[in-house]
């Protein structure tokens, strides 16, 4: 597995065209702040491990359902190899694509996926 320098630039290497920022945190209000503030900030799309979160958190579902860009999920592990409660996803709804089992390719794979839904339109 690559570690986070490694991941950072081969994100730089493939990805000339894209720009991110990451953000994390273990508070749940945070995370819907920070996606609030994406709203208005000219974020042109969002990756989003939410964790947890992703099968019960409404609140980051809804701050997510608000934004006018490609969303894409993205988890580390199959979650569908893994227990039964980890195969439900609240954001599926309403993110463009889910990615996952990848490792820390599925950052890379979800940059890769949000910049052809940016140029698709």
């Amino acid at each position: 597995m690559r570690d986070r320098k490694n991941l950072s630039n081969a994100g730089t290497l493939t990805m000339k065209l894209a720009t991110a920022q990451c953000f994390q945190t273990n508070f749940e209000g945070a995370m819907v702040e920070r996606i609030h503030q994406a709203h208005s900030d000219g974020t042109g799309a969002v990756i989003i491990n939410a964790g947890a979160w992703t099968h019960y958190s409404y609140g980051i579902r809804d701050a997510l359902a608000i934004l006018n860009c490609p969303i894409v999920e993205v988890h580390m592990s199959n979650v569908h190899a893994r227990e039964e409660f980890r195969h439900t996803s609240v954001f599926s709804p309403i993110v463009r694509g889910q990615i996952c089992g990848f490792g820390i390719d599925s950052y890379l794979l979800g940059v890769r996926a949000a910049v052809s839904a940016l140029k698709a339109g």
